[in-house]
């Protein structure tokens, strides 16, 4: 055969590979160029709702109250929506539209999380008005059913918004005791239910709650943690700016009831609408560094002497919310973490260990339980979706988050989005987000503490290692101003 030959067989081959080869590629460039485009777009919604809830919640003195929670949380979503159809408008998708592709968004809080997804409303049989002897006269579910038109909400109505707050809980069972410890971000926990306390011939209902510190010792002279010397009334100073002058003045200052007062020549005063008013026969202190260690002390003696769950391991934790059947989170804790001990206390100058470390058995587990919990009940909202998504045919599920994201997500305040079932072009786009926020009402982070030593006039971390160096710091004198 002549080489001319060859060369027409050949190009009758390999053109149209090219051609299809050339389209596929520009295909996945377009896909890929798609994905990060809306990776940016959700990341950018997202952040714009921490903003809102951050400054709501800064701006706001009742933000801790619950009904202020939701009232920020709620103003928050729109604004995640709002910024979503902002984002995406040009791609020709709107706010109506866009809501069906958003399976549910995650606000983690101090000791617990809420999850926005949609949700069947159900009315209680039993609740409604009742006659003198208690009986249901009428039921809420008759009263507001789906023939009322002018019902707020009706039986089995599928509404969107916040579902009721989820705390970072774990069940135990221990030694015949039946508890449940709920956990924050940082080391105060809360135990309640049955426990049988040492001496006691029954077990009694606890409710308690506390901050787990270690290495706290009490003399004649008073509190000391890590040999340094509790003070009866400490002081904090402020750069604040005069109203009266404009003039830059550093002056001491306490916080009572939410107002900040300020000390200049030994009078006090507070400020407020830009004017000063002067506070006569106020001479205020403040404890709360001695009330903090002698509550955290106690606590610790509690849980040790009186509650006797010294030896409260991680194969006692249990999950009864599948019903008929007994899961327990040890079995998980124990493949990831080993079988330990809860409550780790140490002794930081024989062995170098504290219960409050980051890597201590407790943080451990405490950390191991608020993953647990918000990947079950966002796996289980995820899931539920699919049967509310009327225009969407795509299959909703959990995406699989990397492990770094989940260190930001159990040790921050953050909101975690998904963005799912959009057609790209090769794929369905399958996206989330997380945003983290340090600035807020609910925790300060300690990685957000910094502390002014006097030898080296040099800033610290909170858990610098080289403020317990005894030859560096021989006399303590230290932690005398805090940066936030």
């Amino acid at each position: 055969m002549k080489l001319q030959n060859l060369a027409v067989i050949f190009i009758i081959i390999i053109l149209p590979i090219s051609m299809i080869l050339s389209a596929y590629t520009k295909n996945q460039v377009r896909t890929l160029s798609l994905q990060i485009s809306y990776d940016t777009k959700l990341n950018n919604a997202t952040y714009d709702a921490l903003k809102a809830f951050q400054l709501n919640t800064i701006n706001s003195d009742t933000s801790d109250l619950a009904n202020s929670k939701l009232r920020d949380i709620e103003a928050s979503v729109n604004t995640f929506f709002n910024s979503v159809a902002s984002n995406f408008n040009m791609a020709g998708y709107n706010q109506d539209i866009l809501k069906e592709y958003v399976p549910a968004l995650v606000y983690t809080m101090y000791d617990g999380y809420y999850i926005f997804s949609p949700y069947t409303n159900v009315l209680d049989d039993t609740n409604g008005e009742t006659g003198k002897n208690g009986e249901v006269i009428q039921p809420d579910s008759e009263i507001l059913n789906k023939n009322n038109q002018n019902a707020t909400y009706k039986q089995e109505d599928k509404i969107s918004g916040l579902k009721p707050y989820i705390y970072y809980s774990c069940r135990y069972e221990y030694n015949g005791n039946d508890f449940v410890i709920t956990y924050s971000l940082d080391n105060y926990i809360t135990i309640q239910g049955e426990i049988k306390k040492k001496g006691k011939p029954e077990k009694e209902w606890v409710f308690d709650s506390g901050y787990l510190l270690d290495n706290i010792t009490k003399d004649n002279s008073g509190y000391q943690y890590r040999d340094i010397a509790i003070n009866e009334e400490e002081k904090t100073y402020e750069n604040m700016c005069d109203p009266e002058n404009g003039e830059i003045k550093r002056l001491e200052y306490i916080k009572l009831n939410g107002v900040k007062y300020y000390r200049e020549n030994n009078n006090w005063f507070s400020i407020l609408n830009g004017k000063k008013y002067k506070q006569d026969q106020f001479n205020p202190k403040t404890t709360a560094a001695k009330k903090y260690y002698e509550d955290a002390n106690n606590f610790k003696k509690r849980i040790i002497e009186e509650y006797d769950l010294a030896d409260l391991r991680t194969t006692h934790a249990k999950d009864n919310t599948i019903k008929g059947e007994q899961h327990e989170i040890a079995k998980i804790m124990e493949e990831k973490f080993g079988n330990y001990k809860i409550f780790d206390f140490g002794d930081y100058k024989n062995n170098g260990k504290s219960i409050e470390d980051p890597n201590s058995n407790f943080n451990q587990h405490r950390l191991a339980v608020i993953r647990y919990s918000i990947e079950k009940n966002l796996s289980i909202a995820i899931a539920n979706y699919n049967t509310y998504a009327s225009n969407v045919t795509a299959d909703f599920r959990m995406p699989t988050l990397q492990e770094h994201e989940w260190e930001k997500i159990i040790n921050n305040v953050s909101i975690i989005s998904f963005l799912q079932g959009l057609n790209i072009g090769g794929k369905i786009y399958n996206g989330y987000s997380v945003i983290t926020n340090n600035k807020n009402q609910e925790v300060v982070n300690e990685d957000s503490i910094y502390i002014l030593t006097k030898q080296d006039n040099q800033y610290h971390r909170a858990n610098d290692r080289d403020l317990i160096d005894d030859n560096k710091y021989s006399q303590y004198e230290r932690c005398i101003q805090y940066r936030f």
